[in-house]
């Protein structure tokens, strides 16, 4: 299965989170530019987790979609992307001390030729002075869920 991809569905994840957190930012009484304009700068913290769903594709994409759901929102748009073969789900969730870091999670659903369903979740979140590793601890979490 090929690397999810950083861009789907129109925004990139530098471009989502970064909005993110102009968005934090502005509702703090700071500058919501500067902010962005900071964002952009800051390194990713980015894990990708592969999992098998021993389900049929069509029940794996709507368990995938509920459980990143219950996560967050949507994220650029959900799905993202959609073929025979693969469905894109993408949501913005909380991430690191007090979920106040954005954390961009995208998932590509992929039918096996078992009957089942591969997973790729990718976990992205911008990294401060302070390293809270947002993304991997996000993507462990929610692919605990996804296997439970």
């Amino acid at each position: 299965m090929s690397r999810v991809q950083e861009s789907r569905g129109g925004e990139s994840e530098d471009e989502i989170l970064a909005a993110e957190l102009a968005a934090l930012g502005a509702a703090s009484g700071g500058s919501g530019r500067l902010t962005r304009l900071v964002a952009k700068a800051m390194r990713k913290n980015v894990h990708e987790i592969d999992l098998v769903m021993p389900l049929p594709f069509d029940e794996a994409v709507k368990r995938v979609a509920e459980v990143l759901g219950r996560a967050g929102r949507a994220g650029g748009s959900m799905p993202v992307e959609h073929s025979a073969d693969q469905e894109t789900v993408r949501v913005v969730t909380g991430g690191g001390f007090g979920g106040l870091n954005p954390v961009v999670v995208t998932a590509l659903v992929t039918r096996s030729g078992t009957g089942g369903a591969n997973v790729r979740l990718r976990a992205a979140a911008k990294e401060g002075l302070i390293k809270q590793r947002a993304g991997e601890k996000t993507a462990a979490r929610l692919a605990a869920s996804l296997s439970e």
